[in-house]
C-alpha cells in the first residue's frame, strides 16, 4: 500500500546562463513576485532566489559571496590542484621503485 501524500522527487534540471538571466530580469522588473515567476516557469522559488542573489554578487552589490567568475576559477584551481597531487604521488612511487632497483 503506497503512502498518501508522498511526491516523487523532481529530476534535477540544468538551465543555461541566458535563461537564468532572463528570469532574474523578470524578477528585477518588479511586475511579478519571485513566487509568481517561479510558478509561471515551473521553477522552485529557492532556485530563483539563488539566481537573484548570484546576479547581485556578480553586479557587486551582493552579500559578499563569490561571483560567478570566482566560482569558475575556484573550480578550475581545485581540478588543477587534484591533478598535481596525483602527479606528485606518481612521482613518489616511481622514486621509491627506482631506489629499490638500484640497490
Amino acid at each position: 500500500m503506497e503512502s498518501m501524500g508522498k511526491k516523487k522527487p523532481r529530476p534535477r534540471r540544468s538551465f543555461t546562463a541566458e535563461f537564468k538571466a532572463e528570469i532574474v530580469e523578470l524578477c528585477q522588473r518588479g511586475d511579478r513576485t519571485v513566487g509568481q515567476v517561479a510558478k509561471d516557469f515551473d521553477l522552485t522559488e529557492t532556485a530563483v532566489r539563488e539566481w537573484l542573489k548570484q546576479a547581485e554578487r556578480d553586479a557587486g552589490t551582493g552579500d559578499g559571496g563569490l561571483t560567478t567568475s570566482e566560482k569558475d576559477e575556484l573550480a578550475q584551481l581545485r581540478r588543477e590542484n587534484r591533478r598535481l597531487r596525483e602527479d606528485v604521488e606518481i612521482l613518489k612511487r616511481a622514486t621509491a621503485f627506482f631506489a629499490k632497483e638500484t640497490r
